[in-house]
């Protein structure tokens, strides 16, 4: 994943179609962000949450979901507990030969 700036004046990806026009000295737009102005640093950031986003759809599909509904599941499912380190401890080391 890499944003590219071409002719000082888009932003653009070669994971997403998503682009940003610079529309000043520091103020940019992004194809999916209509009607805000961005830093060219929040521009980035935003060509990369949709590279982001194109990655997520791609590993959503591997298991039969969409990327909204993989990460709809992955913030509202509560994890499974962890197992207690008390219950995992480590066992001694067999006799014989050690390594240092």
């Amino acid at each position: 994943m890499s944003v590219h700036v071409i002719g000082s004046g888009w932003m653009v990806s070669d994971r997403t179609a998503h682009q940003a026009r610079r529309v000043s000295a520091d103020a940019w737009v992004v194809s999916y962000l209509r009607g805000r102005m961005l830093t060219t640093e929040q521009a980035t950031a935003a060509i990369q949450v949709a590279e982001a986003v194109s990655l997520m759809d791609e590993l959503a599909r591997r298991v039969g979901l969409t990327a909204l509904e993989a990460i709809g599941l992955a913030v509202i499912e509560t994890p499974w507990e962890t197992p207690s380190s008390k219950r995992y401890r480590l066992l001694p080391r067999p006799a014989g030969r050690h390594h240092r």
